[in-house]
């Protein structure tokens, strides 16, 4: 289980690398804890091994209890994340108008922003039309060139859906994390049914440990 949720972890920081450019601090972190968790999960895990193969009654207590407290934790966390989901958009809505405010003036954030709407595919937050609102692309009726569905160094002036991706970036994203979900609720509800096993097996552990003391 921890070193599924190193993998998560992982996968979600490499897959929103861009939109976590342009994201806020506090989104950015969430594959990090994710990623930290699986290693305490793992260490846990092991520490629990030696106190099975030890047969050491205070080792194998001290893994069910933090299992069970990091099962709590994880239940918690999933709740947050539901009832403040929208609260996630609003974040992500305004940390995209901030880029794109910034756009050519921060270098790091201008090459997050390009790669962020060639890979998605979008343009601007709601749609292309979002970029008229900057005062140096609406002066000659342009986007950025990473808006471009074309190749070509002029699809970006006078921009229409013909030539530039007409869907915005925080659409975009949306339909992504809503894809990928699945995936996400899936690896979560394996984690926590092997977790409630660990704790299970763990206790039925302390119990024969315990038995074995009284005989002695």
């Amino acid at each position: 289980c921890g070193v599924a949720l190193i993998a998560v972890g992982i996968y979600a920081q490499v897959a929103l690398n861009k939109a976590l450019a342009v994201s806020s601090a506090s989104a950015s972190g969430t594959p990090v804890a994710i990623l930290v968790l699986g290693v305490i999960i793992f260490f846990i895990s092991f520490f629990g091994c030696c106190g099975a193969w030890k047969e050491s009654y205070c080792m194998v207590t001290t893994f069910a209890v933090l299992l069970s407290i990091i099962f709590l934790v994880e239940v918690a966390a999933a709740i947050a994340g539901y009832v403040f989901k929208d609260k996630v958009r609003s974040v992500l809505e305004d940390r995209l108008w901030d880029a794109m405010r910034q756009y050519g003036e921060d270098e790091a954030l201008t090459e997050a922003v390009d790669e962020l709407q060639m890979d998605f595919a979008c343009c601007g937050v709601n749609n292309y039309t979002d970029w008229a609102t900057i005062k140096r692309f609406k002066v000659n009726d342009t986007v950025p060139l990473s808006c471009c569905r074309v190749n070509s160094t002029s699809c970006n002036v006078h921009p229409s859906p013909a030539t530039v991706y007409e869907k915005g970036c925080l659409q975009s994203i949306e339909a992504w994390m809503k894809k990928n979900i699945l995936i996400v609720a899936a690896v979560a509800l394996g984690i926590a049914f092997f977790e409630i096993l660990g704790i299970i097996f763990a206790c039925c552990l302390m119990k024969g440990i315990r038995s074995g003391y009284e005989v002695m």
